[in-house]
Formats: C-alpha cells, structure tokens, sequence
C-alpha cells in the first residue's frame, strides 16, 4: 500500500494529512480562512517528522490542482514541488471540484432521486468556478467560470435534483430558485477525500512532471490596487 503526503490549500480551509492505502496515520486540519501561509509549514513538519520516526516516508505527494484561490493554489503546490523535489518522490494533481463533490456525496442519499452534484468556488461578485458531477464522481460537464441568474441550471433542474456545495454555492441560494436546487452549507475541499482518486493514479504511475506543473486557475489572475493606495 502507498504511503501518500496530501495537501488541500484551494479553498478556505487548510488541510494536509499521511495515508498507507485507506488508513490515514495523521491528519492535520485548520478552520480558520486564509490562514494557509502561516499553518501548512508547521503541518507538514508534523507530518514528515511522525513520517520519519515511524519508517513512514512518503512515496509521493498529492495535492488540490485547483481550481480556487490564487493564494492558497501557488501555497499548495509550490509546498508539494518542494517536498518532491527533496525527497525525490513523484507528485500527483487532484482536481479540487471533484473534492468537493466527493465532501457533498456523504450528506446525500443515494435514493434522493436523479442526483447531480455542482461544487461552486467563490470566483468574486456573482462568479463561481463550477462543474457538474454525477452520483458516483463521473465528471458530466467541464469546469468553467460562469456568471449566475436567475436563468442558470435551469434546463438542468427540470429534471434532476442538483446539489449546490462549496464556498460559493451560499450567494447562489437566492438567486437559482427551484424546488430541484438544494444548497448543502459547510461542504468544504478536504485532503481526506483525496485519497481514492491518489491512490489510483499513484497505481496507474499517472504522476506529474513536477518541475513544469501549474494549477488549475480557470482565468488568469489579475492583481487590484487597493483603493486606499490610488487615494494618495
């Protein structure tokens, strides 16, 4: 079995945890928003330093490829290239949506009808970065940028119960007004849900070119000057 390092830092939660196969050894995780910088280094210390005194070391890491906050992404991955590159172990990307997805899949029954499952990012204004997932995790749509209305999902929602998650799915609730739209609160990216879908890859050696990858932003990032500074 596998012994995989994983890293979540897309999303407002911090998380990083060690598993061999199913079994997860240590498991660290932050609720407190943007606070990525400052716990992931003490987390993963934890992690690699109950690694070595227990002959656990990693045999890969894995991290969230996005898509999510531009901050937390380049904190993650840049985390992750740097522990590959000192370890010389492979890195595995996971996509964040899918995350999400599988968080959201344990509060839903299976029975509840035809199911789909949107995760939503918080992209700014009425924005989201979003997706479309079945009940067992199959991707049915790709991940886009989308604008909401009062019009979105709606030829979607005439036959299917969809579910709304993730850090963006709140300021929707408002706004997409159907008795197929349920919103599911607290439904988060956590490196927990990571591992099935590691654990495939690391098996399949799906791994990637650690020196050249990137995350997954969906749009470019544009810095804003603060508005404080174009006063003076």
């Amino acid at each position: 079995m596998a012994k995989i390092l994983y890293i979540e830092t897309a999303s407002d939660l911090c998380s990083a945890l060690l598993s061999e196969g199913k079994e997860v050894l240590i498991e660290k995780i932050c609720y407190e928003k943007q606070n990525h910088a400052t716990k992931l280094p003490v987390f993963l210390k934890e992690i690699i330093t109950f690694a070595f005194e227990n002959q656990k070391k990693p045999q890969a890491v894995a991290v969230s490829a996005g898509p999510g906050s531009y901050t937390g992404l380049r904190i993650g991955v840049s985390s992750a290239k740097g522990i590959c590159f000192g370890m010389n172990i492979p890195l595995i990307s996971v996509d964040t949506m899918k995350l999400i997805a599988a968080e959201a899949k344990k509060y839903i029954a299976e029975n509840s009808g035809k199911i789909l499952i949107c995760p939503m990012i918080d992209a700014r204004r009425m924005e989201v970065f979003t997706a479309l997932y079945d009940f067992n995790l199959n991707k049915i749509t790709d991940t886009e940028a989308k604008i909401i209305d009062e019009k979105s999902f709606c030829d979607i929602l005439e036959n299917n119960k969809v579910f709304f998650c993730g850090n963006g799915a709140a300021k929707c609730k408002n706004i997409i007004k159907n008795q197929n739209a349920i919103f599911l609160e607290n439904i988060n990216p956590l490196s927990i849900n990571m591992i099935n879908e590691a654990e495939k890859k690391f098996e399949n050696n799906e791994f990637e070119d650690t020196a050249y990858f990137e995350p997954f932003y969906v749009k470019e990032f544009v810095a804003t000057v603060p508005k404080s500074i174009l006063k003076n």
